[in-house]
């Protein structure tokens, strides 16, 4: 796997006998499982899961590595129980929790033990909800030390020493500024550009304030596109990587996995700087960053927010988000900037687990990252919104995640922003009746200025299968009305007044047969009775799964053709309410197991494109293919949109009618957030392959597993048409 090849965290090393080489003893907690535990669970993974994953846990094809970076940034701020239950409700593909439950818990175990945890006395089970990265490094040790420390190893592993001795070793790699450089005839980004951005530019995650993922940019039209060529290439480090880039003057600010921030040369792919920013190189790339006067605020896995001078990349400050006497913070998308403040959301132990502290949206001075601001997303008893959680004590109540990047109307001065599920996912397991579980799975309308709450709606009130609906809210002015557009994972496209949160319509995008009514004044929707009484210990059916009918994957509003092109996926699951006692620092993001099947009517198809009018809400046109698609979608002036998917295709569609135009196969699975801009008076196109993830990639392994990519290669591509000649 990795070994040597990752950084010796102490550096201290000790030649053991045998010629096996150790490390100093780690710091972090034991892990809570036994040596035995682990043992067991290699001989089980080496049975029956290192067919598909790899003696050495890397991964083969589209089967996930399962240790190092890629493992941590999926699995890292979930918790042992949340594991346990993925793999026993879906491994192997064939015979999912075939293996028995016990041997689950142990294969887990051998996982914990793999990625750098140590054991301790506590044996492991499947109510055990340690968090994985309070405990796990990610810092892999060999196939032959996990699981018992000393068996062999089968086959050579690729950490392992050369000739089977000690080797000098590679010294860590530094942190901070690693390659220092200077961006020449910087320009500072001004409010009144962040309020109408230059075409040449991408500002910010999904373009701007209104997220709608569309760029007035028409140098390549549905006529040349065919002729694109790629332009650069940039390798990116290993990892999860969902990245969203921006452009400035024709300079790229891209946040790779492992909290490493680099400048690039937009036209020639030449790097200015690099900061590695934080303690570690295990987080995930982190969906956006944020450029403002003259800094670039990126965050981190573990709830940083760093400012960094943008001509130099040097470190100008660093806030932690939160009183880490709660535990642990983590986010996985960056802040959006308003009016000279660093908006940011959050996710985490913070979020899920029964703790006075509950998860929040919070506001931070851009010059000096000081609090301004928070609004917490769960509401807590006598507060508003808090009868809601029926008669469960403000101890217990935990979600309302705020995992994606908000918007934004300067208009208004409201900032809108998705809430997750409450926690644990399912009411049984939750214990707050039935009621709406405020504020989680709704949409929150903030001042901008205060943080004060606006008005919300609830679009899945008691929502139990794991359907959160975080996602981006776009925003859209369509015959003097202003309007906020959403779609979560139940697959459902909501139509509200972004003035008030006045229901208006909704569209359903995939097949659902979770709710059986909505309310046609509200649009509340009403859930099937089994659905609200199921009981823990019962299998209970949905279409969609976790993966989402629509997933973190942006839409793109298309003014040209007063349309919303979505990513949608197509897939169903049963899940299974476990028992979470309600004890001071326990709870669950989970709480659940689940298993996965085909979507019917789909023909086996799990990804799904479709443009959806916004004044009518009718589905204009829909392409379906197998493999998911896995990056937001970017729409232009030029009649095109742009999209990528997991079988590493990066194609353009005509926006009027989803036909392909053009296609190039990149390196590996197509993931993240496609941006366009100008440099030199070029427009160029640009993409990133991407690796990890959770649900949107896990359960396509399980439904579709003929779809086959490799288990590295993270870049940057960029493309552009040709010079006349």
């Amino acid at each position: 796997m990795f070994g040597l090849e990752k950084r010796l965290m102490s550096g201290l090393l000790v030649l053991a006998a045998g010629g096996v080489l150790a490390t100093a003893q780690p710091t972090q907690p034991a892990g809570p499982y036994t040596a035995a535990q682990a043992a067991t669970g290699r001989g089980i993974y080496q049975a029956s899961c290192a067919g598909c994953h790899g003696a050495d846990l890397a991964g083969i094809n589209n089967a996930a590595p399962l240790a190092g970076g890629l493992f941590m940034g999926s699995w890292g701020n979930r918790t042992t129980s949340d594991l346990i239950g993925f793999l026993e409700g879906a491994m192997p593909p064939g015979n999912p929790g075939g293996l028995g439950r016990e041997a689950y818990v142990n294969v887990v175990a051998f996982l914990l033990d793999t990625n750098g945890a140590r054991p301790g006395n506590q044996a492991l089970t499947a109510d055990t909800k340690t968090e994985i990265r309070s405990v796990a490094t990610g810092q892999v040790r060999t196939v032959a030390q996990a699981g018992g420390r000393g068996g062999a190893a089968a086959g050579r592993d690729r950490g392992a020493p050369l000739g089977g001795r000690a080797e000098a070793p590679i010294p860590p790699t530094p942190r901070g500024l690693t390659v220092a450089g200077e961006v020449k005839s910087y320009t500072p980004v001004t409010d009144a550009m962040l309020r109408n951005p230059d075409p040449s530019d991408w500002l910010m995650i999904r373009h701007d304030y209104h997220a709608t993922n569309y760029s007035p940019l028409n140098q390549v039209t549905a006529q040349n596109v065919k002729e694109l060529q790629l332009a650069w290439v940039w390798a990116m480090n290993e990892g999860t990587n969902q990245p969203a880039p921006v452009v400035h003057n024709g300079i790229m600010f891209l946040n790779n996995p492992g909290s490493m921030v680099q400048a690039i040369d937009a036209r020639t792919g030449d790097l200015i700087w690099e900061n590695r920013v934080g303690t570690t190189d295990t987080g995930s790339s982190q969906r956006g960053l944020a450029i403002y006067q003259d800094k670039v605020y990126v965050t981190t896995s573990d709830a940083h927010i760093y400012a960094l001078d943008a001509r130099t990349g040097k470190n100008v400050w660093d806030t932690v988000i939160g009183d880490r006497k709660y535990g642990n913070y983590s986010t996985s998308s960056g802040p959006l900037i308003v009016k000279g403040k660093v908006l940011q959301g959050l996710g985490g132990n913070v979020c899920s687990q029964y703790r006075d502290e509950k998860c929040f949206i919070s506001a931070y001075d851009a010059n000096d990252g000081k609090l301004v601001w928070k609004f917490h997303t769960i509401a807590k008893e006598g507060e508003p919104g808090g009868d809601s959680w029926g008669k469960l004590p403000s101890l217990f109540r935990a979600g309302g995640d705020t995992w994606i990047t908000g918007s934004y109307d300067p208009d208004l001065n409201l900032t809108y922003w998705g809430t997750a599920q409450s926690k644990p996912w399912m009411r049984a397991s939750r214990q707050s009746g039935n009621g709406a579980t405020l504020f989680a799975n709704s949409t929150v309308a903030l001042n901008a200025d205060t943080g004060q709450l606006a008005w919300y709606f609830s679009h899945a009130p008691g929502e139990s299968l794991d359907l959160d609906e975080v996602f981006e809210r776009v925003l859209v002015d369509d015959q003097g009305q202003k309007l906020v557009f959403s779609a979560g994972k139940a697959g459902v496209l909501w139509k509200l007044d972004r003035t008030n949160g006045k229901y208006l319509g909704h569209k359903e995008t995939v097949f659902q047969n979770i709710y059986d009514s909505y309310d046609p004044k509200t649009g509340e929707p009403h859930y099937r009775n089994d659905i609200i009484e199921n009981q823990v210990g019962t299998w209970v059916q949905s279409c969609p799964t976790s993966e989402g009918g629509h997933n973190w994957h942006a839409m793109s509003y298309h003014p040209g053709t007063n349309e919303l092109i979505i990513p949608l996926a197509q897939s169903c699951q049963e899940m299974n309410a476990q028992k979470v006692d309600l004890v001071e620092g326990g709870g669950s993001a989970g709480g659940a197991a689940r298993r996965f099947f085909e979507m019917p009517g789909t023909n086996g198809n799990v990804g799904k494109l479709a443009a959806y009018d916004v004044r009518t809400m009718k589905e204009l046109w829909k392409v379906e293919q197998r493999p998911p698609f896995m990056t937001a979608i970017l729409s232009t002036a030029g009649g095109i949109a742009f999209v990528g998917d997991m079988n590493r295709i990066f194609r353009a569609v005509d926006v009027k009618t989803g036909k392909t135009l053009w296609e190039a196969r990149l390196g590996t699975s197509v993931q993240g957030f496609p941006l366009t801009f100008t440099a030199g008076g070029k427009q160029y196109i640009a993409v990133s392959t991407g690796l990890g993830g959770g649900s949107p990639r896990m359960v396509p392994s399980v439904l579709a597993p003929d779809v086959h990519y490799p288990g590295n290669g993270n870049a940057i591509y960029v493309f552009a048409l040709p010079d006349k000649k």
